[in-house]
């Protein structure tokens, strides 16, 4: 027994020190919020104030300094996060999670990023000023990474850190230029419909604008393959398993002087993007000689997206333009090694690539590009057939300036300037929305367009082999959709179609007016706007046009079977207000009704595959209210009733049957346990966090979250089987910049501001965000240096 006791007790001791020397060594992990460190290449000390949030304000005595700080605090927070943004376009993926992210590898390397990105920096000036800024910010992430400690899931992964080169930096920019990807999502399901189906099927699709939506105006400014299906699919495959969040909307308006209550401008802006751990922006407040700004950073980007100074203030949006065409190609008939040109043949390029896979065998991959660019049969394996069909992505083609634009946005002084550095953005498409304080307001849609021939719809796969189906020319900047200072007296986007301009309603994958028409109403209500009324139209949960489809819709159903409970809640269905308060119950029933409408419409047609495809297309979204007005249309039979012929009221009595019965197996016949906040719930995911046993230690939530698809608080999620509605895309940020009071303008993050599990702002902001709240963003001195949490000095060594 004193054997056993003494052998306990050593036990004791030694898991005790294993657990003193592991916290210990977490410790050492987390980031340095205060205290001094020792950086290269300053000019002379620079200090940076932590607030409560553990936002950094950099105060630098040059431009470089105050970079090359940035860089390194920036890295400490954010490490992982830039180390898996930056290997996207490269291919490298598989390096850090295996095999399952090798068609995500394969498809990437195929957009030609990487390759665009070497040619673009080879060809760099670098004497510029944003090169030197660029070059200031990457030295102090690389210092990071030579003397600050590896973040945790680089032991877990087990991969080492390597330093940080511009070519990141421009993969980085290239991946957010293609994210939202819904090209790839709708061009080839619609060639298939139009090729299988024909033309009366495509007739009853939202595919053109709709003119009686709601446009966003311009003022002031000039006026039957197996091979589409197997594209859709592979697309869908390769960015399910993207470890990072994509850009897929967002909501922006700025309003005037002469309709806010302080006679001041006032900008809101919630870029809309996947919801993951980290959260997609770093804030960061730097000040320089002659430069200030208050900004949002995508990791390993030198300049923030989204900015304030006390001069001006900027956001965006997804503009949601058409900048990728797919092509058939024609083959030589005797040899493959070529294609059709006009009356010519070229030579098809080949690419050969090599994936390096985590615990696993190198994976060498070839594929063929042609002028219009890379060939996709020779890049997913789903892709089936001889014909050829090629991607021509407007990114990967002529100069591309996107990061001069971003400096030139941030050192804007006033209106003139900033619109000077717009057209250099080619891709992606984004609204810019601007504001400043000589009382100004600008909405550009920047992007390079570009005018096809006359009656060519670019939503179906194009002749590659004609010379018919090619660009006629590209549109200057000024032909661009826009509006500046309108006598409206103020601008918005939610990411809806713009007014034509220079006779063209130009193409695109907008969404439906859902947001806009409820932004356009709110603003045309009021003209004595402040910060605080503004917050909550940021937070607006009600939609108009879902009320407008349920009064179509009930008009529908025959009630005469109905039992109490199905009457009490069609009652309710009926007053809804179409708002989202978490004991909503006709909310649930709302969006399971409207997921079976979509199903029986669609999945008897378009099959299982090709249904679960159409969901995720900005396509679906624009159909669910153009399609429940349609009385008649080819869509509403069920191609599986030999003997009968649907009509809309039998798909919604139907549905409305299906969605009560699913409800009732999920959550029981009591109607008030259909909560919305028992099916609408939000979590952070992050990467490792997909472990189950590391699950609570790296996501972040779930909560029960207010909102819904496509309201102002637009807490997105796909339509599936399951009824459970987990939110994957919304506001990455909130913004009220309001210049009557610049200094007490609010924002508020998903998360927290640090990347870093082990740090205390990693998701001290999460509850703020659900619950609504805003915070400060300071740019006084005073207050901040009297109110930080910490102050960190970074000295010169040589």
């Amino acid at each position: 027994m004193r054997i056993l006791k003494k052998t306990l007790v050593v036990l004791g001791i030694l898991i005790a020190l294993i657990l003193l020397f592991g916290f210990i060594f977490l410790n050492t992990l987390t980031p340095t919020y205060e205290g001094e460190l020792e950086l290269r290449g300053l000019s002379s000390e620079t200090n940076v104030y932590f607030d409560t949030y553990g936002i950094p304000h950099i105060y630098g005595d040059t431009e470089e300094d105050a970079f090359r700080v940035l860089g390194y605090v920036h890295a400490q927070d954010r490490l992982w996060q830039m180390e898996l943004l930056r290997r996207i376009a490269k291919g490298r993926l598989s390096e850090v999670f295996g095999k399952d992210l090798v068609d995500t590898d394969r498809f990437f390397l195929s957009l030609g990023i990487d390759e665009h990105t070497k040619r673009t920096v080879d060809n760099l000036d670098k004497n510029s000023e944003m090169v030197k800024l660029s070059e200031a910010y990457l030295d102090g992430i690389n210092q990071f990474i030579e003397t600050g400690p590896k973040p945790v899931e680089f032991y877990l992964t087990g991969i080492d850190k390597a330093p940080f080169a511009l070519e990141d930096v421009y993969n980085t920019v290239g991946y957010m230029a293609f994210s939202f990807a819904m090209a790839h999502k709708t061009d080839p399901l619609l060639t298939n419909i139009k090729d299988r189906l024909g033309q009366a099927y495509l007739d009853d699709l939202a595919i053109l604008s709709d003119t009686t939506t709601i446009w966003i105006q311009n003022y002031g400014a000039s006026v039957a393959d197996s091979i589409p299906n197997s594209i859709t699919a592979s697309v869908n495959k390769a960015l399910h398993k993207l470890p990072v969040p994509q850009f897929v909307g967002s909501n922006s308006w700025v309003i005037s002087p002469e309709k806010t209550k302080n006679k001041k401008v006032i900008l809101a802006n919630d870029p809309h993007i996947g919801f993951a751990q980290p959260s997609v922006w770093y804030e960061a407040h730097v000040v320089a000689p002659n430069y200030e700004k208050y900004g949002y950073h995508l990791a390993g980007v030198p300049f923030p997206l989204l900015g304030h100074d006390r001069k001006l203030a900027y956001g965006l949006t997804m503009f949601e333009n058409d900048d990728i065409d797919f092509y058939y190609e024609e083959n030589h008939p005797s040899d493959e090694g070529k294609y059709k040109f006009k009356e010519t043949y070229k030579d098809y390029k080949m690419v050969f690539k090599t994936i390096k896979v985590k615990d696993g065998e190198d994976v060498k991959f070839s594929y063929k590009t042609t002028d219009h660019g890379p060939v996709l049969n020779g890049i997913a394996d789903q892709i089936e057939g001889e014909r050829p069909i090629s991607m021509s992505w407007i990114y990967t083609k002529g100069k591309n300036e996107v990061m001069d634009a971003l400096y030139g946005m941030t050192h804007a002084t006033n209106i003139h300037e900033f619109k000077r550095a717009l057209p250099k953005i080619h891709a992606p498409g984004l609204n810019i929305m601007y504001g400043d304080a000589e009382g100004n307001v600008g909405w550009w849609a920047t992007a390079k367009l570009y005018q096809m021939p006359d009656s060519l719809n670019t939503k179906f796969i194009l002749n590659g082999s004609s010379g018919e189906h090619e660009p006629l020319r590209y549109l200057d900047f000024s032909e661009n959709p826009q509006a500046v200072n309108p006598p409206w007296k103020y601008v918005y986007s939610a990411n809806n179609q713009p007014d034509s301009i220079s006779g063209i309603l130009y193409p695109g994958y907008y969404l439906p007016e859902n947001r806009a028409k409820r932004i356009v109403e709110l603003l045309d209500s009021k003209d004595d706007w402040d910060s605080e009324t503004v917050g909550d139209m940021i937070l607006d949960v009600t939609s108009t046009v879902n009320t407008e489809l349920v009064t179509e819709m009930i008009k529908l159903i025959d009630i005469a079977n109905f039992n109490e409970q199905q009457l009490v809640q069609m009652d309710a269905l009926k007053n809804w207000k179409g708002d989202y308060p978490l004991e909503s119950s006709s909310a649930t029933l709302f969006h399971r009704c409207e997921y079976y409408v979509l199903k029986n419409t669609f999945e008897d047609e378009l099959g299982p595959e090709q249904f679960k495809a159409f969901l995720s297309t900005h396509l679906m979204k624009r159909q669910i209210a153009n399609g429940a007005m349609m009385r008649e249309g080819a869509w509403w039979d069920n191609v599986n009733t030999k003997d009968l012929v649907e009509t809309r009221s039998d798909i919604a009595l139907k549905s409305f049957a299906d969605a009560w019965g699913s409800l009732v197996s999920d959550f029981g016949p009591n109607a008030e346990d259909w909560a919305w906040g028992k099916v609408h719930t939000l979590e952070h995911g992050h990467p490792i966090g997909q472990v189950d046993a590391l699950r609570e230690y790296f996501n972040v939530g779930p909560f029960p979250v207010h909102g819904s698809r496509e309201v102002i608080n637009n807490m997105a999620f796909p339509y599936d089987s399951t009824g459970l509605y987990k939110v994957n895309s919304g506001p990455s940020t909130r913004r009220v910049i309001d210049f009557s009071d610049i200094e007490n303008s609010m924002s508020i993050l998903p998360t927290g501001q640090s990347g870093n599990p082990l740090s205390k702002h990693y998701k001290d902001q999460a509850a703020m965000f659900v619950n609504g709240e805003f915070r400060k963003m300071m740019m006084n001195r005073e207050e901040i240096m009297s109110s930080s949490e910490s102050l960190l000095k970074l000295k010169i060594v040589q």
